[in-house]
């Protein structure tokens, strides 16, 4: 087992393309090779998953402990990490959750990838400055994004050379490599009909321009525990989850997933957006996604919302972000137009004039749900929020005291009625 991150000095660099073509060309070599991705996101890891076939799990260092990161990390083969934003970026006030934490916790070698594109001897003074910012963070090799021209590429090549930081690749400047985007990020992988042509492109472009052989020598052997429960016989836990998964609902961390299968649950996948009734379960799981991209779907799902109603008299049922808007009376669409949803929460959302919620949450539960593990009154959950709807209006007992990442009290987040409930809020783990 070995492995490296890579990371870039800012966002919009080219991270996830390089880091796709990269997984994509070393699988297509014969190489065992996984992927994580560096802090809360549903998006990238999906094109990951595609490239190499293995899940892609999320490494994060605000939410999770050294020993969880540890051990999700841990496996065989060569573990390829992509970086988010720029290499020392993280939550305020101290960049702490930065890909720069996940390096010193996992003790990796980082690759910068620079995009090269407004730069010639300028970038000597980049790499160094990136190189000697934290000795614990060792800067082992670079890779050139956006580069012009063999001219351009020699020069970036001799100003870097004094640094004796070697340079793995040269990549140019190429408009057929760029993928669709809405307001949550990328469009996702299962959505992209030509997903599979995409990703060969971007792996014979790195095969080409990386030097793969000096990037794997690179990498670290590392030896990290798999520090897990074993596996309990479903037999033992009979316990079973409805989770919705479809376009309209796929926000769910392959961490979490993971967690209840060790634990023996049974984990039954149906699609609203199908007007698929909600099977018979013990718990119900609404994730986040794009219902407001669907909302004239979901509204028209007759099978679907009455199952949701039935089984919200015997069943606990929780949702997260869309899943959430989806229990709640109305959704409203970026065009103004209002959808009914199921009415099994007091809440009414808009996108009609859209505004960023973003950040980290640690949430304290008020009020007990199954679906939820009880957390204790001193410890509660790492979470994050990322929507751009706007609440009108919530009615009824809130689920969660939320703080942001420096501790600044944001009050009471959610809803809970009976047995539903639900935040706008990403749990990404125990605190």
């Amino acid at each position: 087992m070995s492995g490296l991150i890579l990371a870039a000095p800012t966002s919009g660099a080219g991270k996830t393309t390089v880091t796709l073509g990269l997984l994509r060309a070393l699988k297509n070599a014969g190489h065992v090779v996984r992927s994580a991705k560096s802090g809360p996101d549903y998006i990238d890891p999906q094109f990951h998953a595609a490239a190499t076939g293995r899940p892609c799990v999320n490494l994060d260092a605000w939410a999770m402990t050294n020993a969880r990161i540890k051990s999700l990390a841990s496996g065989y083969g060569d573990l390829i990490i992509e970086g988010a934003m720029g290499l020392f970026d993280g939550a305020p006030p101290n960049g702490k959750g930065s890909t720069a934490d996940l390096a010193r916790i996992l003790d990796l070698p980082v690759i910068l990838l620079v995009d090269a594109k407004a730069m010639s001897q300028s970038v000597a003074a980049l790499v160094a400055g990136f190189a000697g910012f934290d000795a614990r963070v060792r800067v082992a090799g670079v890779i050139l994004n956006r580069v012009g021209s063999d001219r351009h590429a020699l020069m970036l090549k001799t100003a870097l050379a004094p640094l004796n930081i070697p340079v793995l690749g040269t990549i140019a400047r190429r408009d057929d490599l760029s993928r669709p985007s809405r307001h949550l990020g990328l469009v996702q992988a299962g959505e992209m009909p030509d997903l599979d042509a995409f990703l060969d492109r971007a792996a014979d472009i790195v095969a080409r321009n990386v030097d793969l052989t000096a990037l794997r020598a690179l990498m670290a052997p590392s030896n990290w525990p798999a520090d897990r429960p074993a596996n309990v016989d479903p037999a033992q836990n009979p316990m079973r989850i409805a989770i919705a998964q479809d376009a309209a609902f796929s926000f769910t961390y392959p961490h979490m997933l993971a967690d209840w299968a060790r634990s023996g649950v049974t984990i039954l996948s149906f699609s609203p957006l199908a007007d698929d009734p909600v099977p018979d379960a013990d718990r119900v799981f609404l994730p986040g996604g794009y219902p407001e991209l669907y909302a004239r779907q979901i509204a028209s799902a007759k099978t679907f919302m009455q199952s949701l109603k039935n089984a919200a008299q015997t069943t606990d049922i929780y949702g997260e972000c869309g899943g959430y808007m989806t229990l709640g009376e109305t959704l409203i669409d970026g065009d103004g137009t209002a959808h009914k949803m199921a009415g099994l929460l007091g809440l009414t959302t808009s996108f009609k004039e859209p505004k960023l919620h973003l950040g980290y949450r640690t949430l304290q539960q008020r009020v007990p749900h199954s679906l939820i593990a009880t957390a204790s009154a001193t410890n509660g959950f790492s979470a994050h929020e990322f929507h751009y709807a706007t609440t009108l209006d919530a009615q009824g007992s809130a689920l969660f005291d939320a703080s942001d990442a420096q501790g600044t009290s944001l009050g009471p987040i959610g809803l809970i009625d009976g047995r539903v409930a639900g935040s706008f809020a990403h749990i990404i783990d125990r605190v």
